[in-house]
């Protein structure tokens, strides 16, 4: 008479051993996910509202300007407003630059935008200095969202290679954490959808 106990024992502690390696690797991956959300959080959190805003609004006046290219820009070039430094809230840097998008006075004049037409048209406003940037932007190749075109729209806003590229640098670091951010609220809407369709008996 043949014993098949050792066989059925070592299955049932193999199929034991896969479920913990299942669960192991799920709650790996939750954590990474959780760990990514707060940092897509926190890179997003890192833009004051209302300039997120103004990002917002002022890259869907140009179809193919991301405000995420608006935003490394602004990063770029007042810390999205916070910077103290001379030519951000008053006055002009040494290159003559004003406001916290830091134009030229000359360039803000060609695209200026006014935004709130109750207020007086100035590049220290963020939301005139932002809507003028994409303005800009797309008068000079932003305009249809191609690489090239976003490329050559960001060097004509400052003369130089490595600017063009911190600033999309800084702009696929935004979007990603968009993308996470839009994927957890995503997720976070099907639980509660799913909590609140199967009731507890």
């Amino acid at each position: 008479m043949r014993c098949i106990h050792g066989s059925a024992t070592r299955a049932n502690t193999q199929t034991i051993r896969r479920s913990r390696r299942a669960a192991a690797l799920a709650l790996a991956a939750t954590t990474m996910a959780s760990r990514s959300a707060a940092i897509s959080r926190a890179r997003l959190a890192a833009i004051p509202p209302r300039y997120l805003t103004w990002y917002r609004g002022a890259a869907r006046t140009c179809p193919g300007l991301t405000w995420e290219v608006l935003a490394g820009i602004g990063t770029m070039e007042s810390d999205n407003g916070r910077s103290n430094a001379r030519g951000v809230h008053h006055g002009k840097n040494r290159k003559g630059a004003e406001g916290p998008m830091q134009f030229e006075p000359a360039t803000f004049a060609e695209y200026a935008v006014k935004v709130d037409p109750s207020r007086r048209l100035t590049p220290y406003d963020p939301a005139d200095a932002i809507f003028t940037a994409a303005r800009m932007l797309c008068a000079d190749g932003a305009a249809g969202g191609t690489p090239a075109g976003l490329r050559r729209a960001i060097f004509a806003y400052n003369h130089t290679w490595w600017y063009v590229r911190d600033v999309l640098a800084i702009a696929a670091r935004y979007a990603a954490a968009e993308r996470a951010h839009r994927h957890v609220r995503k997720h976070a809407h099907r639980r509660h959808l799913g909590h609140r369709h199967h009731p507890r008996h």
